[in-house]
């Protein structure tokens, strides 16, 4: 599937999601990690299943203080340095916007999904979700700063029973630069 915005362009960060009730449990290839490095988050989205443990290293030579005010995923790690790192538990389904009370302009998000179908889009908006099931499905796709108010949106698609389906999204989102 590839994820646009109105002009067409891709939408990198967004995240991909079917729905999973009563799939198998959830996990996913890619490491539970939200590392700061660069005076950033590493990654900028982050996806991880309900019960996840997200492990936050530090791989810059200052301190950090991570946050999140979010509802159903608060938490604080106060300050820690140089190659140590704290974890967090998140039992919530939903959005964890994170920051740093050190470095204001450090913004990464964690997307915490209750579905084993999920992707985030890469640098051409293009995701890929294996081993699907088939039929009618509702595909949400959450992209941190898209407008309106859940930053949502939700399409139907028809999954064929090859379990390939080529699906454009068209999500708004503020233009970069």
């Amino acid at each position: 599937m590839k994820v646009v915005d109105r002009s067409g362009a891709p939408v990198p960060e967004a995240v991909v999601t079917l729905p999973g009730s009563g799939a198998t449990p959830q996990s996913f290839p890619w490491k539970m990690e939200m590392a700061q490095q660069g005076k950033a988050f590493q990654p900028f989205v982050l996806i991880v299943p309900t019960g996840a443990t997200v492990e936050f290293p530090n791989l810059d030579k200052f301190r950090h203080h991570v946050y999140s005010f979010s509802k159903g995923n608060r938490f604080e790690l106060e300050l820690y340095g140089r190659e140590e790192k704290r974890t967090v538990t998140f039992d919530t389904e939903g959005v964890a916007a994170l920051g740093c009370n050190i470095h204001d302009e450090m913004i990464g998000y964690i997307r915490v999904v209750d579905t084993p179908y999920a992707a985030k889009s890469n640098a051409e908006g293009a995701a890929s979700i294996a081993n699907t099931p088939n039929g009618m499905m509702t595909l949400t796709v959450w992209r941190p700063l898209a407008d309106g108010r859940e930053q949502t949106v939700r399409q139907s698609i028809d999954i064929s029973s090859t379990g390939e389906t080529e699906v454009t999204v068209v999500i708004d989102v503020p233009r970069q630069g």
